[in-house]
């Protein structure tokens, strides 16, 4: 092994090399998920939907319910809530368009 600077040259090459296969592989794996995102869209579903189930897929139960909990909370806020009834809000006002 050479030292050069205090570095052992064939030391970091080989762990330089390790990584740019493991970078290959990523972006081979990386197409791959791309493409099944595609054939998804193609067969009609949501990719987008699809997204966000595979990230709640990947949070703690706990932290879902917390996120959940929260998006409603500031749904209501707003006066996005499902439960809502504007039309009950503004009786005689006609309704106005919701803009989301």
């Amino acid at each position: 092994m050479a030292d050069v600077g205090g570095v052992a040259a064939d030391h970091l090459r080989s762990y330089i090399e390790r990584i740019e296969r493991l970078e290959e592989e990523k972006k081979g794996i990386a197409d791959d998920i791309k493409e099944i995102f595609a054939e998804a869209k193609g067969t009609g579903f949501d990719v987008k939907a699809m997204r966000a189930v595979l990230r709640l897929r990947k949070m703690d139960k706990a932290d879902v319910q917390e996120q959940e909990y929260m998006i409603d909370l500031y749904k209501h806020a707003l006066g996005m809530a499902a439960d809502e009834n504007p039309a009950e809000e503004d009786a005689g006002n006609e309704p106005e368009a919701a803009a989301f």
